[in-house]
């Protein structure tokens, strides 16, 4: 299996605060590399609504991004304040796009701090310098991020030659590394070899399509499975740990992610397997008590029954479609963040790492 000859960007800006972000189409992959060019705020919306751009933390830096282009349609012979109503407008309208990722809020409530720090004094163009500079942070910092999980979380790995993982949380889905694939990526660089197990992830196949996809490029050894198959993989001995990302968690450490990871978190503990979860201090919301609070976005039935445009199902049928659910915290082993593991998963420990 070949290494990884090119990095793949998933998010690009271009210019300066009048320029564009370029994203990586990740409703086409494995079979296209199409590239979006978002000039104006409704498509970085669309792009973010409709899963283009998607995982917690590229949805968060995508969403900054966005704050920057909807901004310029205010000219430079304009004044501040009507800037600052527009900038609150567009983050508003940001918000919309999807409502269980914390990152997306977390970002645009950073957005929002540099807005309110402008003054009557201050020039449009530094204004808008401003904004972009915040969202050029967001993404820095998130690269940071990545690599220090990755660092604090291939200890777990330690004699681990099988592993399993759902959804995707690599560099498609965050910036370079990724949050559960930099455990991976880490590894590799430690010289470590794994066996990553994916599930296909149902019914978007992010899993098939995207994880496969990024550990294949990396040149590590990948077993695409059906998700209904990860019971017989653990049963069989395949396997040793399980590590995935989340899109939210609240403050006792319960964790929401991709629909299908609860499922995965319950057969890990019956299989004796440690379950981990690999997340950013952003995807944390200190604000819940528990998972119960989260809200869990409602997808479109024709992803079930029109999956990829083929209809696999009766019409009129009642569709229930979550496009995630909520693993409680006394099934995750450890959750691997940038500061280090939090092990046992309590309200205390999460606290106390993050301060």
């Amino acid at each position: 299996m070949s290494t990884l000859t090119q990095k793949i960007e998933s998010m690009i800006w271009s210019g300066e605060a009048d320029g564009w972000l370029d994203l990586l189409d990740q409703t086409l992959l494995p079979t296209q590399l199409k590239r979006i060019e978002c000039r104006d705020v409704e498509t970085v919306w669309e792009a973010i609504k409709m899963l283009r751009v998607r995982g917690a933390p590229a949805i968060g830096i995508s969403a900054a991004y966005g704050a920057v282009i909807g901004v310029q349609t205010i000219k430079d012979d304009s004044n501040i304040a009507a800037l600052k109503d527009r900038a609150n407008e567009v983050i508003d309208y940001l918000a919309t796009s999807r409502p269980t990722a914390v990152n997306l809020f977390w970002a645009l409530d950073r957005i929002r701090a540099t807005v309110d720090s402008w003054t009557d004094e201050t020039s449009l163009m530094d204004a808008k310098a401003a904004l972009l500079a915040e969202a050029k942070a967001i993404h820095d910092s998130d690269r940071q991020t990545c690599h220090a999980i990755g660092k604090h979380g291939c200890s777990v790995l330690d004699g681990v030659d099988g592993v399993l993982t759902h959804c995707n949380a690599g560099g498609l889905a965050a910036a370079e590394y990724g949050t559960a694939l930099s455990v991976f990526f880490t590894a590799q660089d430690r010289g470590q070899s794994l066996h990553v197990f994916v599930d296909e992830t149902r019914p978007l196949l992010q899993g098939a399509r995207l994880t496969a996809w990024e550990l294949m490029q990396r040149g590590i050894e990948a077993t695409l499975i059906c998700d209904s198959m990860a019971a017989q993989v653990m049963r069989e001995g395949r396997i040793q740990a399980v590590v995935t990302g989340a899109d939210r968690i609240a403050a006792n450490g319960d964790a929401a992610n991709k629909i299908g990871t609860y499922s995965i978190a319950v057969l890990a503990k019956h299989h004796g397997i440690p379950f981990y979860i690999a997340a950013p201090a952003s995807t944390f919301d200190l604000s819940i008590e528990s998972g119960d609070e989260i809200p869990i976005e409602q997808r479109d039935s024709l992803e079930i029954t029109h999956g990829f445009g083929r209809q696999t199902a009766p019409d009129d049928v009642q569709v229930y479609n979550p496009a995630f659910d909520v693993t409680p915290a006394d099934l995750i082993e450890a959750i691997i963040t940038e500061h280090g593991l939090i092990q046992p998963v309590t309200t205390e420990n999460v606290r106390s790492m993050l301060g």
